[in-house]
């Protein structure tokens, strides 16, 4: 619903930016033989260019087209991430990129993080894809990650490291926020806990997430210390096996 305006909008862009450049062009032969118009006509021409502010228009309008094509193209990006991040593969394995799920799951959390969160980044080379599902996943690693950002108040690092271990890839979610003291530790993963303001968060993201890796025949452990920061491990088997659910 969505993407259909916007390719709408981004397409006629370029059209757009033609015309304007062409009218603008028209304007400026017109000038260079005003000379020859009369002084009322001229006087007229005078009057309007100063009405509309017509050398600021020439100088302003190229600058609005460009930020509106850069705007258009950021959004056709988003849709294009929440595609990928969302897709209906809930009830299929598949083979899953984690590196490439990570950076989409950034991508959308774009604006959150830009001002005051450095990302760290620190991948194995060569890890292997993981059966898993893709969606799914995606929806733990936005939670984990949303919540890093909000422990953050001003400015921090967001470390996520990735390697193979063994017959897994484990995934660490680092942050140097807040922390948590050891009540809320206990029961991060309870549905409905939540350290976020009356409407601001719902307390069941962890609780999902949990389920999610236990699905995946994988574990998720915390660390944190409160005014120190928090750390995620998830463990995920590159092969699933016999899903195991309570």
């Amino acid at each position: 619903e969505i993407n259909n305006p916007i390719n709408f909008i981004h397409g006629n862009m370029t059209h757009l930016k033609n015309y304007s450049t062409a009218l603008i062009q028209l304007i400026e032969l017109y000038e260079s033989i005003e000379e020859n118009l009369s002084d009322e006509n001229k006087e007229k021409i005078k009057n309007l260019k100063e009405e509309i502010e017509l050398d600021f228009l020439k100088e302003d309008l190229p600058m609005l087209i460009q930020s509106c094509h850069e705007g258009t193209e950021r959004t056709k990006n988003i849709i294009l991430d929440l595609k990928n991040f969302s897709r209906l593969d809930e009830m299929v394995v598949n083979k899953v990129d984690l590196p490439k799920e990570i950076e989409t799951t950034l991508n959308i959390l774009h604006n959150k993080l830009k001002t005051k969160v450095e990302i760290v980044k620190e991948y194995e080379e060569n890890l292997p894809l993981v059966e898993g599902y893709g969606g799914q996943l995606n929806q733990v690693f936005m939670n984990i990650l949303d919540n890093s950002c909000y422990a953050i108040k001003e400015k921090g690092t967001i470390t996520i490291k990735l390697y193979k271990k063994e017959k897994n890839v484990i995934i660490e979610i680092a942050d140097t926020g807040c922390g948590m003291n050891e009540e809320q530790k206990n029961k991060i993963f309870d549905p409905f806990f939540t350290t976020k303001p009356v409407g601001a968060g719902t307390g069941l993201g962890m609780s999902i997430s949990y389920k999610v890796i236990q699905r995946h025949n994988g574990t998720i452990e915390l660390e944190s210390e409160e005014g120190k920061g928090t750390k995620f491990t998830i463990s995920i088997p590159i092969i699933m096996e016999e899903v195991k659910e309570n």
